[in-house]
């Protein structure tokens, strides 16, 4: 279930409550307090607590069996396949880099030509560019 996202659910995802929500995006069922506390490090069941009031306060989770579960997804530079977040540029930097790997073999003309060397360093830089950024968003764990 796939809701539009509104500006104040965007604003509560900052910081720890983003580390939380990344958490939760990621379990596959319904995360319960304690849980939370241990697998994030948390001092206190008091400050998970805190930051699941304030992700369903926003309306981006829901109580369910006994736990909280997403109910809403807010995934602008990632997509969401099983219980993972894989960022949209990597899907960008597949695509790029096979476009790359058929021009230095299929496409190989007899004689280097100015056209085929300019579309090779387009596309490498393509490449650079794209898996940069996947790496980028991977690590800092940008939505």
């Amino acid at each position: 279930m796939t809701s539009v996202a509104t500006d104040e659910s965007k604003e509560v995802l900052k910081g720890t409550t983003l580390e939380v929500y990344r958490f939760l995006l990621k379990s596959s069922k319904p995360v319960g307090t304690r849980e939370l506390q241990r697998a994030l490090n948390f001092s206190s069941p008091s400050i998970a607590n805190y930051h699941l009031a304030k992700l369903e306060d926003a309306g981006l989770l829901k109580r369910e069996m006994g736990g909280f579960t997403v109910c809403k997804y807010l995934l602008e530079n990632s997509i969401k396949i099983s219980r993972f977040l894989i960022p949209r540029y990597f899907f960008y930097a597949v695509f790029a880099l096979t476009a790359l790997v058929l021009e230095l073999t299929v496409m190989r003309p007899m004689f280097l030509y100015q056209g085929y060397v300019f579309s090779l360093v387009v596309t490498a830089v393509l490449v650079v560019f794209l898996c940069y950024e996947t790496v980028k968003t991977w690590r800092n764990g940008n939505l």
